[in-house]
């Protein structure tokens, strides 16, 4: 149960196709400092094992608060976050991947955050967990966001890989949020646009801190450079030409061909101690 006086907390995890990577993802959501008061998993027709691998973690974890469901009349990760969203009956909703692996301590600092009746979101920094130096990699995207947020001045981010919100500023947002069905935008951006309109406040925490996989780095260029595009097609979408807002466009497609030099260089150092305790 939260301490007395502390909000409700849900987690939200929509999934497709994540048999790989979902265990991970909500063993750290059940493994916390203070627990959540539910979990929910909506899967959206996956083909592979992932509703399996989650009734192996309902049975394996059967005090847990986790819920999962189905979402099959649309296919998008927008309609199967709006679902589960709809669906959690926490004072707070937490948002993340399918990918995402939250700290412990993840719970905690949700419930200290928004014990500030002011607070309507809120977001924190990423560790990426199959990159080298992890935490160094931490320390570099945490200063990151955070110039990205001062570029940005009053159009302040929530990263949907690691994000949490107030039920009422949800229900607010609920009928402008962008339904994207061409899946063109950030999605994460389109909500963080709604909540700046609808004059809620959001917040970053260093301290509210999840990894996530870098595994967007293995698109090639073009497909790459076509999810960084994503930022402009979003404000062009809301009609909003400020230049600083593009800052995060321009970041992550220069800082491409250095991270992915540096993952490709993990994978060569892993391999080759696996080759040598191999012999």
């Amino acid at each position: 149960m939260p301490p007395a006086g502390g909000p409700t907390v849900s987690i939200v995890i929509p999934a497709f196709n994540e048999e790989e990577r979902i265990r991970a993802c909500v063993v750290a959501a059940i493994d916390q400092t203070e627990p959540a008061d539910e979990i929910l998993v909506v899967d959206n027709r996956s083909t592979d094992s992932t509703l399996a691998v989650l009734e192996s973690l309902r049975a394996e974890f059967p005090d847990a608060p986790l819920r999962i469901f189905r979402q099959d009349a649309e296919q998008g990760l927008v309609p199967t976050r709006n679902f589960g969203l709809d669906q959690a009956i926490g004072e707070v909703i937490g948002r993340i991947d399918a990918d995402s692996v939250i700290e412990p301590d993840w719970v905690q600092e949700v419930r200290r955050i928004f014990a500030d009746g002011t607070v309507d979101a809120a977001t924190g920094p990423m560790i990426y967990y199959d990159m080298p130096l992890q935490r160094l990699g931490h320390h570099a995207d945490d200063a990151l966001r955070r110039a990205i947020l001062r570029l940005a001045r009053d159009y302040h981010f929530v990263f949907g890989s690691n994000m949490a919100i107030r039920a009422s500023a949800w229900r607010d947002i609920r009928g402008v949020a962008c339904r994207d069905a061409n899946d063109e935008m950030h999605e994460d951006i389109d909500l963080s646009i709604h909540l700046q309109r609808r004059g809620h406040r959001v917040v970053y925490s260093s301290d509210m801190v999840a990894g996530m996989s870098a595994r967007r780095l293995d698109d090639n260029p073009r497909d790459y450079a076509s999810y960084v595009r994503r930022w402009e097609r979003t404000y062009d979408a809301h009609g909003i030409a400020n230049p600083a807002l593009r800052a995060p466009m321009v970041v992550f497609a220069a800082i491409y061909p250095v991270m992915k030099g540096v993952r490709w260089g993990g994978r060569v150092r892993r391999r080759g101690l696996a080759l040598g305790l191999a012999r």
